[in-house]
This record gives structure tokens, C-alpha cells and sequence, in this order.
């Protein structure tokens, strides 16, 4: 479990007792629900990571809603772009898409958009880490939704990481975007379902290989 749970779950958990101690069980009761649900979002399951030095893994759980080409990224350069959404039934935590050097961490306010709505990457609250990968630079951002409202980070500049080491979580709904250079080319498509840490979601280029990006949402 994320140990920023605890708190909900003490909370939660001690207002329960204290009304089951001063008689009043049914209302206690009210308490189990959202102590089990604040349990269950702040999960923590263990990963298995993928073999091979040519992979990007997920940096979330969730579904892909968009994959596309964007001029301008957190690299300073052209990149493809997927955009990851976690309902509130995914797990939160955030991973490492590659093994690399954090050069930067950007954090920026912002609105709070629903999180499948293709402003949030622009307006919305957001997170960003720049890695100098392998691979060449990667970054992906932590996107707060309209229910989330707290972008957490474990980590800062100068960390090294490996790949699908945990980052951070955001709490409560959201959405994560990946930035990858042209030297990787996308392995999942608009609607796949993907977990963060164990889901490829894109290879190294191939020399001479040809890359097709499906645009969507």
C-alpha cells in the first residue's frame, strides 16, 4: 500500500471506532466502505518488469486514449505522444517508463479539467520528469483531473532510475502522457488497457523500420 493511504485509513478507521465505542454501530458502519475503498485505491501490487533493453514500459495503469505526433514536447523536440487515463479504479502509482538520469522535473499549476479531455495535458495541474534515457530523452507527466487534486512525487532532479521504479502517484483519478523520441516506435494502440511497469508500450526502432501512429482519443 502507498503509505500516503495511511492517513485516510487512521482517519477513517478511528472515526469508526469511535462510534461503534459509544453505541452507535450502524453509523460506524457507514465507515467500512470508504475505509475498504481508500484501501483499495492506495494498492500497491507487485510488478514484474520486462525483459529486453529495446523496451518502454508503461509509466501508469489505465487506457490509452490518444497516440499521436506533437511538435513541441517537454524534450525540446518533436516527439509521439501517448496519453494514458486512470479511472479511480486503477492503480495510482507511477513508474519509470525506461532505466535513465532524471534531468529535470517540471511542476506546473493549472485548471482541472476531466482528465480524458485533451486540455488537461496543456491547462491542467501537472508533473513533468525529463529523462535522459538509453534510448535518447523521454519525458511523461503526472496529469491531475478534475477529482484529483494532488500530484505526489517521490523523487527529484539527479535521481537515476530503473525501468518501472516507482516516481510518484496522483491521487484520485487522472492522467499520465508520455513523450517518446523517434527512436521509439509505439507498441499499443487507442483503447488498449495497459499496467504501469509490466505493459510494453514501445520498442526501439529498428534501423530502416517504418513507424505508423494511429491518431485518436
Amino acid at each position: 500500500m502507498a503509505r500516503e493511504g495511511i492517513p485516510f485509513l487512521i482517519v477513517c478507521g478511528l472515526v469508526g471506532i469511535f462510534f461503534l465505542a459509544t453505541g452507535n454501530p450502524r453509523i460506524a458502519c457507514f465507515f467500512v466502505i470508504p475505509f475498504l475503498f481508500i484501501a483499495f485505491f492506495f494498492r500497491d501490487p507487485e510488478r514484474h518488469m520486462p525483459d529486453g533493453r529495446d523496451l518502454v514500459v508503461s509509466p501508469a495503469d489505465g487506457k490509452v486514449i490518444a497516440i499521436g505526433k506533437v511538435n513541441e514536447s517537454p524534450m525540446g523536440s518533436p516527439a509521439t505522444k501517448i496519453s494514458i487515463f486512470l479511472n479511480i479504479f486503477n492503480v495510482h502509482i507511477n513508474r519509470s517508463p525506461v532505466p535513465g538520469l532524471i534531468e529535470r522535473i517540471d511542476y506546473k499549476a493549472g485548471r482541472f479539467f476531466v482528465a480524458s479531455d485533451a486540455r488537461a495535458s496543456d491547462q491542467n495541474e501537472r508533473n513533468t520528469f525529463v529523462i535522459d534515457s538509453p534510448h535518447g530523452k523521454i519525458a511523461f507527466s503526472q496529469v491531475a483531473g478534475i477529482i484529483a487534486r494532488r500530484i505526489v512525487c517521490w523523487k527529484k532532479e539527479k535521481d537515476t532510475v530503473a525501468t518501472g521504479e516507482k516516481v510518484g502517484m496522483i491521487m484520485f483519478g487522472s492522467r499520465v502522457d508520455l513523450y517518446l523520441p523517434d527512436a521509439i516506435v509505439p507498441a499499443v494502440q487507442v483503447g488498449d488497457k495497459v499496467a504501469g511497469g509490466t505493459s510494453i508500450i514501445g520498442r526501439v526502432r529498428d534501423s530502416g523500420a517504418s513507424s505508423t501512429v494511429e491518431m485518436g482519443r
